[in-house]
């Protein structure tokens, strides 16, 4: 039975009189929000929600204070569902972790049984968070663009914002599935990266031009898109008929300014990727995916940094600042 008085250390985001601030901070397991399964914390991850979160650029949490980090994956040390035992790994990715949730930033996390993965066999609990939800938010895309009828056959597909999180793993993953993929990215200087990664074409952002017309020539046969803003208006000009945009992200911006043309004359799907609160059914689905033919083949390269949870806020400031490459993995303990 474990101490609820057990002390350990957490990544805490307060704001309150003392301003909105973040740090490590000693708590106990009787703090933690409630839930079903309690998890010792092996590794988490850094995504840029994360980093909005613990810097409060953006309003992520709900609730103050909160612990950090909407990803975890850990092993089981108690739980009240029968569903799960003591030893068992697991993993959860988003499901309201530092938004109304204590997160993974923590060296133990109380979570809903109905929020808990088992981890799939094929996969480590570090490959898990190097994946996370930057990884489930790639595949769910995929997925959500495979059931709107896109195949491989169509022709190819492009990632935008190609060298983050989401963007470097959809280009494997893509690549994984059958998938021709290219990448956009405002970093040139990784070109040879993505094409390590699998992508087959990369093009420099600023060299994109769109043109001005509601309906251009059409270049591509699908977009998963993590900018947002003039990125994806520009995007709905350029897709082949009958084509998917998954839309995932705003890096850029939330506004979109387009027109009908591309939906009513070309047949275009524009796909909401909300991975946060997407039903267990279909995150067990993407999961077992992620561990088997989807599994990216350059996890190793994707995620080749592994911080500690001191170190977050200088990997928050470079994320925020354009300048980090792939996915980071928290190591907790």
């Amino acid at each position: 039975m474990m101490n609820p008085q057990t002390p350990f250390p957490a990544f805490r985001i307060r704001n309150d009189t003392g301003g909105y601030r973040s740090g490590i901070e000693e708590m106990r397991i009787d703090e933690l929000s409630p839930g079903e399964v309690l998890v010792k914390v092996a590794y988490s991850s850094v995504n840029y929600k994360d980093a909005l979160a613990g810097t409060g650029k953006g309003k992520i949490l709900r609730r103050f204070p909160l612990n950090g980090g909407i990803d975890a994956a850990g092993h089981v040390a108690a739980s009240t569902d029968p569903a799960f035992k003591e030893g068992d790994p697991v993993l959860c990715t988003g499901c309201d972790l530092s938004e109304t949730r204590d997160g993974g930033y923590a060296h133990y996390v109380r979570l809903e049984s109905k929020s808990t993965i088992p981890l799939p066999t094929g996969l480590t609990l570090r490959e898990s968070m190097a994946l996370g939800t930057a990884g489930y938010t790639a595949a769910l895309s995929l997925l959500q663009m495979v059931r709107n009828g896109q195949t491989p056959d169509m022709g190819p597909i492009v990632v935008t914002g190609a060298t983050g999180g989401v963007g470097s793993l959809a280009i494997d993953i893509l690549t994984r599935a059958g998938f021709e993929a290219h990448a956009i990215t405002g970093k040139v200087e990784q070109f040879d990266w993505l094409i390590d990664l699998g992508a087959k074409q990369c093009i420099a952002r600023n060299e994109l031009y769109w043109g001005q017309r509601p309906l251009e020539t059409s270049r591509w046969a699908g977009a998963i898109d993590n900018v947002g803003g003039d990125m994806l208006a520009g995007l709905t000009r350029v897709i082949h008929p009958y084509g998917n945009i998954a839309s995932c992200g705003l890096a850029a911006s939330p506004e979109l300014a387009t027109t009908v043309m591309p939906f009513i004359l070309r047949g275009l799907s524009l796909l909401g990727v909300a991975s946060g609160g997407s039903a267990r059914s279909i995150r067990e689905q993407v999961w077992e995916r992620l561990a088997g033919d989807w599994k990216p083949a350059h996890l190793a390269k994707i995620a080749s940094r592994q911080v500690a949870l001191t170190e977050l806020p200088g990997v928050f400031a470079t994320m925020l600042a354009g300048g980090s490459l792939g996915r980071t993995v928290v190591s907790i303990g």
